[in-house]
């Protein structure tokens, strides 16, 4: 039988779901490789891995698509790894430049200041253009939100906006697995979640930022009823983006 190919998340919010992976059965049924979220999204997409942990925006890339599992990178409100960083305050930037390792939090971002903060705002990709304000996501962020004058953390302002929580990315497949497969998959996630600051020992240091709070508060793992409306509401926002 052949390996499933899975693709999963470089970020510190992946690794109780890794840990849960490679402690458990479902290790030999699979060929797993470790990449960041947009790149994790187009082996998907080009059909380089059967599943992966792929950011909710590339749903919408996908002609056929499965979501597997009870479990997803979300939060309730403040994620803590998601931000608009700014010069100046929110309502009055005119320029930004997006996360080049992101979709979902990118496309977050626009939506937010389209509909919520009614900001028309220009998108820069020049380097060597400073812009008002600048998406950033991920382990980068830690200890940041301090050196930075205006910090948006864009799970809190989505929670603000529409009363839903947030699904970042979803364990998605782009053809029906077997189900024997995604059972022992899911076993395999819910035991790391279960055993979530098992990966925090040897973690890099962060001022101000604490990795128990990170994994256990403002991450929640289960992919519940109001996320997955969140994930349709916003991929309904994200298409009237354009």
């Amino acid at each position: 039988m052949n390996k499933i190919r899975v693709s999963a998340v470089s970020y510190s919010n992946t690794y109780p779901f890794l840990n849960g992976i490679r402690k458990s059965k479902v290790m030999d049924q699979i060929d797993l490789s470790v990449d960041y979220p947009s790149a994790c999204a187009q082996k998907v997409i080009d059909d380089e891995a059967d599943m992966g942990i792929i950011p909710t925006a590339a749903l919408l890339s996908l002609p056929e698509y499965y979501i597997n599992t009870d479990f997803c990178i979300g939060t309730e409100g403040a994620v803590d790894s998601v931000f608009i960083f700014s010069n100046k305050p929110i309502t009055e930037i005119e320029t930004l430049r997006l996360d080049k390792q992101s979709r979902t939090s990118n496309g977050l971002a626009r939506v937010l200041l389209k509909n919520y903060w009614k900001r028309d705002v220009r998108l820069v990709t020049d380097d060597s253009v400073e812009p008002d304000a600048y998406v950033l996501i991920g382990d980068r962020t830690f200890g940041k939100k301090n050196t930075v004058p205006y910090v948006y953390d864009l799970g809190k302002e989505w929670f603000d906006f529409t009363g839903l929580p947030f699904a970042f990315a979803l364990w998605v497949s782009n053809k029906k697995l077997p189900e024997s497969f995604v059972k022992d998959f899911n076993d395999a996630l819910a035991y790391g979640v279960a055993h979530a600051t098992d990966v925090i020992a040897g973690l890099p240091e962060f001022e101000g930022f604490d990795y128990t709070k990170y994994l256990t508060a403002h991450l929640d793992f289960h992919l519940t009823d109001q996320k997955r409306e969140a994930v349709q509401r916003y991929l309904g926002y994200l298409k009237d983006l354009d």
